[in-house]
């Protein structure tokens, strides 16, 4: 019998959430067949052969079931919340140093190779990432609406994420981006997700549309928010009116120019006839070399001292932080073409040009996508069967059982297949967000956000990779990809959690 006073301890079945559990164990079940079925051509002896990736992923599994048994049932629960710190500054560590000691692959310093192992500190750093913004984020008195706070929280996020691009990972550390999900959830401002969107709408505007109409779409954006936050119809009304003239500028100014060269060529042939090496002078030449993206430059910066008059009379706050968004929007505008051909790799912008269509190779950067999108197509509503995918058996999807193991899904069990794989990780991702809620501890609360925001960004860009909406920049789907490293990972960031939530449910 307990003392009195004292609660007795939940039973072990009834403090683990054993659905993330079964979910869990279900989706490295599919990943483990689907990684035999994309290899399955090559002739292994059968799917536990050591020589054939099938085989090892099934070591890489049971390796994964310890870790998940030790993390619940061995370490203690709050040595995760007592040393993020020192775990963190490991993880940093390993991730500088492997960049300096590690072999080039495929343009990327990111993997230590001990004997037949190879591993990647950047998929730790999620999990130090994570633990380490929670602690952070828990402590007494913390708020993100603070400046400092913020700061200090973002460079939390920050600093592994740059050196992962130092790596030359970037589909690594575009998962950190995830982390602005967390960081609204506990009192970020929405409009830093709307400030996010918009600069991405912003660099995809100027690389397709052009740097004009991509400082049209910025003006036209503002001038919404700023309608919604002041006089909304008057406000609406000259903004609004300002950008219809804009979006209307470069047709009027073609005809403008069309008209000058035309006075100009009959001018010359009527009325002027040319000694040997003369040129004639046209005043209004000029008009010909002015492209209509420096009037509307020149048009709203002239704007600029008036607004920011009225900004200083009226002690409008949010106009004020609209006039300084334009000026860095602009600013993006006119560097996106300096960040896509000198920062970017070759691959990465060959990549990024046929997501966007600017450009179509199906024989070069274009050719995983396109065998990828064929693959999943062929699979129908309910696919061609398990070993029955032609794609797959005659591996003309490089990469099938890593990054582009989606597709052996689609191919071989269709559209049903894939949705409920999906679903799968809706379950996960809802029912991790669920677990959270749910905690009283901020720790165990945010931590579990962190979880989620980790998973939801590798299935997006993953899914979205392989169905040619995102362009491909290597990041392994959670659980299904071939590889130890990935599966320990994503096992370790999931139990840690569940090992959290245990600890808090047992008693109540």
């Amino acid at each position: 019998m307990p003392r009195e006073g004292v609660i007795p301890e939940r039973r072990l079945r009834q403090s683990i959430d054993w659905a993330l559990v079964g979910t869990y164990l279900l989706l490295v079940f599919i990943g483990w067949v689907s990684i035999y079925a994309s290899i399955h051509s090559t002739n292994p002896p059968s799917i536990f052969s050591w020589t054939a990736r099938s085989g090892k992923q099934f070591v890489w599994m049971l390796t994964a079931f310890g870790l998940a048994g030790l993390i619940l049932y061995v370490i203690p629960p709050k040595l995760w919340e007592a040393f993020p710190i020192p775990l963190y500054a490991i993880v940093l560590g390993l991730l500088v140093l492997v960049i300096f000691v590690s072999k080039d692959v495929k343009g990327s310093h990111s993997w230590f190779e001990l004997g037949p192992v190879k591993f990647q500190p950047a998929e730790l750093s999620k999990i130090t990432t994570s633990l380490l913004l929670a602690f952070f984020l828990s402590r007494q008195g913390i708020k993100l609406t603070r400046l400092k706070d913020f700061v200090l929280a973002a460079l939390i996020i920050a600093v592994p994420m740059l050196v992962i691009v130092g790596e030359s990972e970037t589909g690594s550390a575009l998962v950190y981006a995830g982390f602005i999900f967390v960081l609204y959830r506990e009192g970020l401002s929405g409009w830093w997700l709307g400030l996010i969107g918009l600069v991405i709408v912003l660099f995809i505007s100027t690389l397709v549309l052009g740097s004009y109409w991509a400082i049209v779409l910025l003006l036209g954006v503002l001038v919404l928010c700023n309608a919604f936050f002041g006089d909304f119809w008057r406000r609406l009304a000259l903004g609004g009116g300002f950008v219809v003239l804009m979006a209307l500028l470069p047709s009027a100014w073609e005809w403008v120019c069309n008209a000058v060269q035309a006075h100009m060529d009959w001018i010359s042939a009527v009325t002027w006839v040319p000694e040997p090496g003369e040129t004639q002078h046209y005043y209004w030449s000029f008009l010909l070399k002015i492209k209509p993206v420096y009037i509307l430059l020149a048009l709203s910066f002239m704007a600029l001292p008036f607004l920011g008059v009225y900004v200083y009379r009226k002690r409008d706050a949010f106009l004020g932080i609209t006039l300084l968004v334009f000026l860095a929007g602009v600013l993006l505008v006119f560097s996106a073409d300096y960040i896509f051909q000198d920062v970017l790799q070759p691959h990465q912008r060959g990549r990024i040009e046929v997501l966007l269509g600017l450009k179509e190779d199906l024989s070069g950067v274009g050719y995983n996508v396109n065998q990828s999108k064929i693959a999943i197509g062929s699979g129908g509503l309910f696919g061609k069967g398990f070993l029955q995918g032609t794609q797959t058996t005659f591996g003309f999807v490089p990469e099938q059982s890593t990054d582009f193991i989606f597709c052996t899904v689609g191919e071989e069990w269709g559209f049903v297949g894939c949705l409920i794989v999906i679903l799968l990780y809706v379950f996960l991702i809802v029912r991790i967000i669920l677990d959270a809620e749910s905690c009283r501890g901020k720790f165990t609360r945010i931590y579990g956000y962190c979880v989620a925001a980790c998973i939801f960004m590798h299935l997006f860009i993953n899914v979205g990779m392989t169905v040619g909406l995102m362009p491909v920049i290597g990041i392994p789907l959670p659980f299904l990809s071939y590889g130890g490293s990935s599966l320990w990972a994503f096992t370790v960031l999931l139990f840690i959690f569940l090992a959290l939530y245990r600890d808090e449910k047992k008693y109540f």
